[in-house]
């Protein structure tokens, strides 16, 4: 029988299938976990038609990056967001994504992003970025450091980066067809090897 916690003391699909289960932490490590997606052309087609855009979402390391990489950045803003509990002062000058020597993604944080996620205790930032097709994906996992307590980023006030760019932002719900290109997964900070975005300097 399987040891992953379930709801009901009865035997669930997962005894069938054997193997290891992993149950998620409860222990508070995890801060919260976010994920966006945004679509490239959309998003391309309103810095086109409002090119002031451009200096208010991204940093001017950003701004030359492909259209993929740009929206993939777009993310990743907002699924720290989403990953801190959206504090309520939030700014998309606040987080950049850089990348190792090896071209591994990891994010850099400052102003009040920086400072909601220090009261939460966040030590860690895991990321990963992939673009398919015509959709790009971030996902944003903050982890507490061991032995840290930390406030809970729950009942913050609402985004400031989704509210100040509601109109703005290019909400997507579905998948797109075509080639993965995955832009890597890594720990703030993490040397390992991930593959380059094309088109990044």
């Amino acid at each position: 029988m399987s040891s992953f916690p379930t709801a009901t003391p009865m035997p669930g699909p997962d005894d069938d299938f054997g193997g290891r289960a992993f149950a998620p932490r409860e222990d508070g490590t995890v801060v919260g976990v976010g994920i966006d997606v945004v679509e490239i052309p959309r998003l391309s087609a309103m810095l086109e038609r409002t090119p002031a855009l451009l200096a208010r979402l991204f940093t001017p390391r950003e701004r030359d990056l492909s259209d993929a990489s740009r929206a993939a950045r777009v993310a990743a803003k907002e699924a720290v967001g989403k990953a801190l509990g959206a504090p309520g002062d939030f700014s998309w000058q606040d987080v950049t994504v850089e990348r190792t020597t090896v071209r591994r993604p990891f994010l850099r944080l400052r102003g009040a992003t920086l400072r909601a996620a220090e009261a939460a205790g966040v030590e860690h930032l895991h990321l990963s970025l992939s673009h398919d097709g015509h959709i790009a994906t971030a996902i944003v996992v903050a982890e507490r450091g061991a032995g840290t307590a930390g406030s809970s980023p729950t009942g913050l006030a609402g985004s400031g980066l989704r509210d100040a760019t509601r109109a703005a932002r290019p909400d997507a719900t579905g998948s797109a067809d075509g080639g993965s290109t995955d832009e890597g997964s890594a720990d703030a900070g993490s040397a390992d090897e991930g593959p380059a975005d094309e088109g990044e300097s």
